[in-house]
């Protein structure tokens, strides 16, 4: 079991490598809940399409991944991703610690983990320096990321 998981993890950060957004999604559980700094809690087909956006608006990605290891149940791995933020056009390298559990040959959970108040520094420059460790930017950064996506649903929609 813990093969097929480390497969599965492995898959799909292939994905994200060749940005697949729909390969992505399909390491999911239906039911899979995501978590991150900015995105603090997608279910389902959120995660999928969460990728898909954030895929559409790289112009510059490259994601490393490695040190995967998995069990029957849970999973964990530590990813890289170098871009250039959209909103600043300030350049990004963010470490990432990812967790997984798994359900049904398929990721349930998935958290990934990384210093906020470092994203926000690079991403954001002197003001994410300044307030990256406050709640309030914290905040705001997920309210301008639910913003994102919604908008990014509506356009898929129409």
């Amino acid at each position: 079991m813990s093969e097929q998981y480390a497969a599965l993890i492995t898959e799909f950060y292939r994905s994200f490598q060749t940005r697949q957004a729909q390969a992505m999604a399909d390491c999911y559980h239906p039911d899979a809940i995501f978590s991150d700094p900015a995105f603090p809690r997608l279910q389902g087909a959120e995660i999928g399409r969460m990728w898909g956006m954030l895929l559409s608006r790289a112009t510059d990605l490259d994601i490393e991944f490695g040190d995967i290891k998995a069990d029957g149940m849970t999973g964990t791995a530590r990813w890289q991703a170098r871009y250039t933020f959209s909103a600043t056009k300030r350049p990004v390298v963010n470490r990432i610690a990812a967790e997984f559990q798994f359900k049904d040959g398929k990721i349930f959970r998935h958290t990934d983990r990384f210093d906020f108040w470092n994203w926000a520094s690079q991403a954001l420059g002197p003001t994410g320096l300044i307030l990256g460790w406050t709640p309030m930017l914290k905040n705001k950064v997920q309210r301008q990321a639910a913003e994102g996506l919604r908008r990014y649903n509506q356009k898929l929609s129409a």
